[in-house]
C-alpha cells in the first residue's frame, strides 16, 4: 500500500466514523425549546463539530492502524474475497502461459 492508498483509506474511514458519530447526543433546538425563526425544530442547537471531530479521529486512528495492518501483512487477499471465482488462482495463469500484467 503506497502513501496515497493510506491517505485514501483514513479519510474513507475518518468520514464513515465521522457519519456515526455525528448523530450522538443531539439536542436539536426543539428539545432545548430556542427554535431560531427559519429553521427546523430538528436542527442542532449548538454546534460541536470540533468536538465531534476530535471524537471521530480518536475512533478512526485505531480502526484504520488495523485495517492497513491487514492489508499489509496479507492475512485477508483479493482472491480471498474472490466469492464466484472470477479471478484466476496463480498456479493456473503458469500453467496457462498467461502473463500477469497488473503490476
Amino acid at each position: 500500500m503506497g502513501i496515497t492508498s493510506a491517505i485514501v483509506l483514513f479519510a474513507v474511514v475518518w468520514f464513515l466514523t465521522f457519519f456515526i458519530v455525528l448523530p450522538l447526543r443531539l439536542e436539536t433546538q426543539g428539545d432545548v425549546g430556542e427554535v431560531v425563526p427559519g429553521t427546523h425544530e430538528s436542527a442542532p442547537s449548538g454546534a460541536v463539530v470540533g468536538r465531534k471531530a476530535r471524537i471521530t479521529t480518536y475512533f478512526a486512528v485505531p480502526i484504520w492502524a488495523v485495517l492497513a495492518t491487514v492489508i499489509l501483512s496479507g492475512w485477508i487477499s483479493v482472491r480471498e474475497l474472490d466469492w464466484f471465482d472470477r479471478m484466476a488462482t496463480p498456479t493456473s495463469i503458469q500453467q496457462n502461459g498467461v502473463q500477469d500484467t497488473s503490476n
